[in-house]
């Protein structure tokens, strides 16, 4: 990232003054009803119409877990951490940009980085709150089972928000302005979503894009979590492609990300 800070601040900012940073973003997220209403209420929307269209009953060898747990449930919370992910963090870093806050920052003991980490940390607690809210209505509404080994599902559960969240900032890194961000982040989330199976089954779409599909973050994080719904190890493969997807797209927004 290029530099925005000409002189070294006298003193670091301390744990107050992150907790302030951290409250201040999640202010300015309640505040915007579409960000903080459609990161929960699309994944909310999915879940209950896939919920009325699938069955609930076991499947044969799949130890009691049904359609619903295996495909519907781990769709749900993908969608949930890719849309705030993807499209909600980057439309507020690029207005910060575009609105000077981040410049602003870097001539005060604040760090341009504290504002970017705050917005991290509030991304996270909204991801939790979605996920409990979807898991609640899912387990309370359509009587869905809960993996057996859920520290394995929590586990691949952070790595794909981490791959989420890597393409969020290489989207703020490359747009131009908080409209350009929201749209770049739209676009990057309907593509990776509709190779990944948020539309229907990958095994409806060509060999070549399904197998693309499950290499990149929706489609990997997708499989791998449901992989953990039944109980077993998911592939190395796709585990290594939430890595590969945090570490390409950390290193190119660091390259590219810009204060101003």
């Amino acid at each position: 990232m290029s530099a925005a800070v000409t002189d070294t601040p006298a003193f670091r900012p301390g744990p107050r003054a992150w907790a302030a940073m951290v409250a201040a973003e999640a202010r300015m997220v309640a505040r915007d009803t579409a960000g903080l209403v459609v990161p929960i209420g699309l994944p909310m929307l999915f879940l209950v119409m896939n919920g009325l269209g699938s069955s609930t009953e076991p499947l044969p060898g799949a130890g009691g877990m049904s359609a619903f747990d295996i495909y519907v449930l781990p769709l749900i919370l993908v969608i949930g951490v890719a849309t705030i992910g993807v499209v909600n963090m980057p439309s507020f870093l690029s207005y910060y940009r575009k609105s000077g806050v981040l410049r602003r920052l870097g001539v005060t003991p604040a760090s341009p980085v504290m504002i970017l980490v705050a917005q991290l940390v509030v991304s996270v607690l909204q991801t939790a709150l979605g996920v409990a809210l979807a898991v609640g209505v899912a387990v309370l509404g359509f009587g869905a089972n809960l993996p057996d080994r859920w520290g394995a599902a929590i586990g691949v559960f952070a790595l794909a928000a981490a791959a989420m969240y890597a393409v969020g900032l290489l989207v703020a890194s490359i747009a131009p302005s908080p409209n350009a961000a929201v749209a770049i982040g739209l676009g990057t989330f309907f593509v990776l979503g509709a190779v990944g199976g948020m539309f229907g089954p990958a095994t409806s779409l060509p060999d070549g894009v399904a197998r693309v599909g499950e290499l990149l973050p929706f489609g990997a994080a997708v499989i791998a979590l449901g992989t953990t719904w039944l109980g077993e190890a998911p592939e190395l493969r796709h585990l290594l492609a939430l890595a590969a997807a945090i570490v390409v797209s950390g290193l190119l927004a660091a390259r590219l990300f810009r204060w101003q």
